[in-house]
């Protein structure tokens, strides 16, 4: 097992491994990803919220029309 991909794999797997115990070691790490998710969650609540607006507003113009057709 001393072929030129094996050790790349080791050397790949290692620096991987290295890095993830770094991000263990790192508590808050996810915080930002926390306020990342609140965030996208608040502007796809503002946009269904605008949305439903729009289509009220829509239907409303679209029956006015069909009223005033001769």
């Amino acid at each position: 097992m001393n072929s030129p991909l094996a050790s790349y794999l080791r050397a790949f797997l290692g620096v991987h491994l290295v890095t993830l115990r770094a991000a263990w070691r790192v508590k808050d790490r996810g915080a930002s990803a926390v306020e990342l998710a609140v965030i996208t969650a608040m502007i796809l609540t503002v946009a269904v919220i605008l949305l439903a607006v729009i289509t009220h507003f829509v239907k409303g113009a679209a029956n006015q029309i069909k009223n005033t057709t001769p």
